[in-house]
Formats: structure tokens, sequence, C-alpha cells
């Protein structure tokens, strides 16, 4: 009402309203309505129209809602001014704000993800997309995120709760919080995690927070990339910060964060930061981009008021609950209409043999046990997983097996009781080296996870992460595989699967800067598993090196083939060749670090997704081959963004 008073104070005196040229019947808010219709030519700087109106032009037609105003600026700009009239939204549950409040929580992740590629300039950032943004309530639970990489996602609520946690009151408006280690709800020390707590006025403590997560393609350590195959400590591995103030009241500490990047090169053996600059305008990207969700969380509260938000965010992560509830009760229907019992079993072993097992005993009631006791105990490498990785998966593997579409958030765990032993690969100690259990074991635990429910056959079980460089550059990407078939769909073939949604780096701007040369990138055809639905391939990828470098493998599934499930066959397994310009060729397995050369050639075989059903019996003409599915979903909207 008083920036309608002001605007009228504006206005110029005595200006004879517009004239309608005609009017019409217009269905507006459930009724008709009779509408004015205007001719822009004949409307000026200083006249009002009131909805429900039509303004028209040459080359379009504006529709003014009733209870709005249109009014034209000096720069001949047509601004409505939105009423007040209709319906006030309170705190009690409508599915139709339900949704709206869903997508809206989704777009403040989305757009934060869209600042931060734009402002990083790292390739693993900018290019890759080898980040993830997410909104999270006052306790540190997840609310809603953007459709970015799963094992970011579901272990970065454990994050925030540490700095809640840790910093207690001591967490100020201007504060921003750099983070990265596993006992913090880190994932591995390359993804750093910076927090902002959003404070609104009148209220003393955060009302929300928000966080990103992005891979920092060199923290330091012992080999470049910071991605050491054979790392037997947490040291080995480069910077880690259980909390640290990046940005305090305001004023981004550099020198702070620089001390702290070049820290590792105190270890013996180790090195910091071999791409420092890239370090330091990531981070800053990343400040940027949680000052982009603060202000569109602010603007949220503006337009609806704090309790009614707060009150959706509630129910948001309410609806979660009860559509996992409501899958547990199905899965145990299920299970005890054909086995008599509702507890499901399942285990699957790492390539060096340790066990990953799980038993879930569900309830009545929807809730259920997830008991990882008899898994492996704490390996000697890097195949450790913190338990923030763990509940990544789980989260990741029950959003999937939810028949309906709904926000994953921290609802999707709250009918969960947990169960992870210390001392385990799954809860290793505070120094136990991490970086492959993050992009390895976490797959592993999603097979395990999918197999209990016997949701699909497993998919590739790895990232196969390459990492190559030396003193003064760094190369980190994750390569794509066979998907697992399922009970109605065949595998797809050579996509990043299940915990990892990274792009590939382009040829164009892989072979621009940096010193190799994309050989080939292709499907290996037949890695697939058979059966009624077939796995999908795997992926050859060679690249040449230009210079000498130092390249270094870390990956999974080249011992144990990705499973096939209800007859279906198993995928093939992966594999991992070194050519060199001799022509000697060397077998290197799934973890190396080997020194390369000019013209020396890597090559990549990517493993396949298992196969689902038995095709014994059916006539070839009847067997189910590669469907093609139509793209919809957040996903496709966000790629079209890019």
């Amino acid at each position: 009402f008083l920036a309608l008073l002001l605007l009228l104070l504006l206005l110029p005196v005595g200006l004879p309203p517009p004239q309608p040229v005609a009017s019409t019947e217009c269905f507006a808010d459930d009724k008709f309505h009779t509408a004015f219709i205007y001719l822009f030519g004949h409307v000026t700087y200083g006249h009002m129209i009131q909805g429900p109106s039509i303004i028209i032009d040459k080359h379009s037609t504006i529709w003014v809602e009733p209870g709005c105003t249109a009014s034209l600026t000096k720069d001949e700009d047509v601004k409505i001014m939105v009423g007040s009239e209709g319906e006030c939204i309170g705190t009690d549950l409508d599915t139709i704000h339900l949704s709206i409040f869903s997508h809206r929580f989704m777009s403040i992740a989305e757009q934060m993800g869209r600042v931060l590629q734009r402002t990083s300039i790292s390739t693993n950032i900018k290019e890759r997309l080898d980040f993830s943004c997410a909104l999270f309530g006052p306790d540190g639970g997840l609310v809603a995120n953007a459709p970015h990489i799963p094992v970011h996602l579901g272990a970065m609520q454990e994050t925030v709760q540490f700095q809640i946690g840790y910093l207690g009151e001591d967490l100020k408006d201007g504060d921003v919080i750099l983070c990265n280690h596993p006992c913090a709800g880190g994932s591995h020390l390359p993804d750093l995690t910076v927090i902002t707590p959003v404070f609104y006025k009148g209220q003393e403590k955060p009302v929300f927070y928000v966080a990103n997560r992005g891979h920092h393609a060199d923290i330091g350590g012992t080999t470049p990339g910071s991605m050491p195959p054979y790392s037997k400590n947490l040291l080995e591995e480069g910077m880690s910060v259980k909390s640290y103030k990046l940005v305090n009241n305001g004023v981004f500490q550099e020198e702070g964060v620089i001390d702290l990047l070049m820290s590792p090169g105190k270890y013996p053996g180790s090195s910091g930061s071999r791409n420092l600059h890239d370090n330091l305008s990531d981070l800053r990207a990343q400040v940027a981009a949680n000052q982009k969700g603060i202000t569109l969380v602010r603007e949220l509260i503006d337009a609806y008021g704090l309790d009614v938000v707060q009150a959706y965010m509630k129910h948001i992560q309410e609806n979660a609950e009860i559509a996992v509830k409501e899958m547990l009760k199905e899965v145990a229907c299920k299970a005890q209409t054909e086995t008599g019992s509702t507890v499901l079993r399942a285990e699957d072993y790492m390539d060096d043999g340790t066990v990953i097992k799980l038993t879930v005993d569900i309830n009545e009631n929807g809730t259920a046990l997830f008991d990882f006791t008899g898994s492996g105990p704490q390996v000697s490498g890097n195949c450790n997983a913190p338990r923030a990785v763990t509940l990544a998966a789980m989260i990741y593997s029950l959003r999937c097996l939810i028949g309906h579409d709904v926000p994953l958030n921290q609802g999707c765990l709250n009918p969960i009781s947990l169960n992870i032993p210390e001392g385990t690969i799954l809860s290793p100690s505070e120094t136990a080296a991490v970086v492959g259990g993050n992009v390895l074991t976490s797959q592993r635990i999603v097979d395990v996870l999918l197999r209990a429910f016997s949701a699909c056959a497993a998919s590739q079980g790895c990232m196969n992460n390459t990492t190559f460089g030396d003193d003064t550059v760094g190369y980190y990407e994750t390569v794509a595989g066979g998907a697992g078939a399922g009970p109605t769909w065949n595998g797809r073939s050579g996509i990043h699967t299940h915990m990892t949604n990274t792009r590939i780096t382009d040829p164009e701007i892989l072979e621009r800067r940096y010193p190799v040369i994309l050989k080939c990138f292709h499907l290996n055809e037949g890695t697939g598993g058979v059966g009624l639905y077939h796995g999908g391939d795997g992926v050859i990828r060679e690249m040449i090196f230009r210079r000498p470098l130092t390249l270094c493998i870390l990956c999974e599934r080249r011992v144990y083939e990705p499973y096939g499930l209800k007859g279906g066959g198993a995928g093939k397994r992966g594999k991992n060749t070194l050519i060199r310009q001799s022509g000697e060729v060397i077998q290197l397995g799934g973890k190396e670090s080997v020194e390369v050369f000019p013209g020396d050639v890597y090559r990549l075989e990517s493993p396949g997704g298992g196969g689902y059903g038995s095709d014994v019996g059916t006539p070839s003409s009847h067997r189910k081959r590669q469907h093609i599915f139509e793209p919809s979903g957040s996903v496709l909207a966000y790629k079209r963004l890019q």
C-alpha cells in the first residue's frame, strides 16, 4: 500500500486516464471477469491500469491480473505491482504449496550451482561439474538439493551438523566455514566444503544453511592430483581441515588458506598444493555461490514469512519420510510372502577381498534397521569409507527405491536406524586413508543396498579415477561405464552411475589445457551382462602423453565382476593397460602410480553392468534390447541450462 501511495505521489498531475479500445470476458481466479483492452501506444508515463486488463503491443500481449496495477516508467517499461488479494498461505500442509516450495527450494540450489560453474576457473568444477550445492535447515538436515553428485549431497548434512555442534555460538553473520576432514562429515580430502549460515532480520540464530562441495584437482599430498593409489595415512592425501573460517566477519582469509593449502609439504614425501591459483579462485567462487543462495532464501522469506517457509521445509522432509516408510512396508509385505521373513541380506566384495555385508530388518510400521555388522575391518590402503559416505549411499539408494518423485532430503533417513561397527572399512579411524572410499567403496555400498532389495543388477561399481600431473599441473577425471539392468529395463551404456554424476572433460579442452592427446573414446561393445534385460556396456578411453608425468589410477571391479540378478549374467571386469612408446605392454591393475613419458599410451577399459533375468528359453526375437527412454525431470532441465 505504501509503495502504491508513493507511486501516486510521483505521477504527473492532471493526466487523463487511458481509454480502453474494447473489453472482453476473461477467466481468472475461478471466475469470469470483464477485462478492458488497451493499446500500448495509448499508454504514457503516469498512466495506471487496474487489473484485470490486457495491454496489446505490436509484438506482445500483457495480461494484468485482478488485484494488480500496471504503469509505464519513464523508460517505457511496463511495471506491474502485484496486489495482495487472494488466499494467504498458512503453515498447514497444502499439497499444491508443498510442490511449489519443493521446487522453490530446489531452484535455490540449482541457481547456486550455476553461479559456482560460471565463476570457477578449474576444469574440474567449470567443465566436469564435480560439485554439489544444497540447502539445509537450522538443525543441519538436508532440505533440498540440485541434481548434482549423490556422494556429496548425502554426506554434506553430516558436515553441516558437525559445524553446528563444533562452533556453537561462534558462528556469526559474515562467517563462511571451510572443511574437508572425514571425521567432520567429509567424503575425501579433495572435496572442499564451504558452508554459510543464513541469518534473517530479527533472528539471533541461523534460520537456514547453504553449502556447496567442490572437488579440487590438487590440494597437496604425495602425488599430483591428491589421489594417491597407495596412501596409508590421511596425511599423505593432502590438506585436511576440520573447521576453518574461510571468511571471518566478511573478510576472506587468503593468507590463512594459503598456509593450509601448503601445509601438506611439511609431511615427508608430500607437497603443498600444486595449483594454488585455481584453489583460491574456486574457493572464492564457492563463497559467491553460497551468497547467491542466501539472497534467494531471504527473498523467499520476505515473500512468505519465516514461519511459512520453515513449516514447508518440515512438510517436505515429512513427505520424504512417509514415502520411504510406504516403500519399506511394500518391500516387507513382498518379502514376507516370498520368503516368510522381513529380513533382507546382501554382501559383495572389494577387489582386495574385503566384504561389505548388510542386513536390513524391516518393521511393520515402515521403519528399518540397516546393520553392516560382518563387514570387513579397516584396510591398510585408502578404500576406507567415512561414515558420511555410507549415509550418502543409503539416502541415495532409498530415494531411488521410492516409486514416485520426492526431493532427496533428510526425511529419507528418518525411518532408518543405522549400525556401523567401529573399526570397519565403513567406520575407520580418524587418521585412516580414505581417498578411495569416497569414489570406490561408496559404489560397492550402493550395489549391496540395491542387491538386498533386489532392485537391479550391479552397475560398473567404480568411478575409474584417473589422475596425472607434475609439480606444475594436475588433472583428474572419472570415466563412465555400464549401468546394471533391472526388472523392466536394460542398463545404459557409457554412463556415470550411482554415486558419481560428473561430466567427462571435452576433448578440445583436455588437449588444449593438458599435455595429452585423446586417442580414442568409445563404447566397449559386449561388456554388459547378458540376460532378459542386458547390462550396459563399458567404454574404452586411450590417452597419449606428450611430456613426462606421474599417472595415478584408482579403480575397482578389476577382480570381481559386477553381478547379474535373477539369472542375469555378470558384466565384464575393467582393465587398465599402459602401452610404452617402445611397444611394451604393462598391465597396471586397479591401483597404481607410474611415471609416463612422451608417446606412452594409457588405455582404460571400464566395467560393464550386470544383466537382469534369465533369457534361457526366450526366443531371440523376444529378448529385450536397448530401450530408448525419453529424457525428463530436473536433471534434463539442469542440462538444458548449461
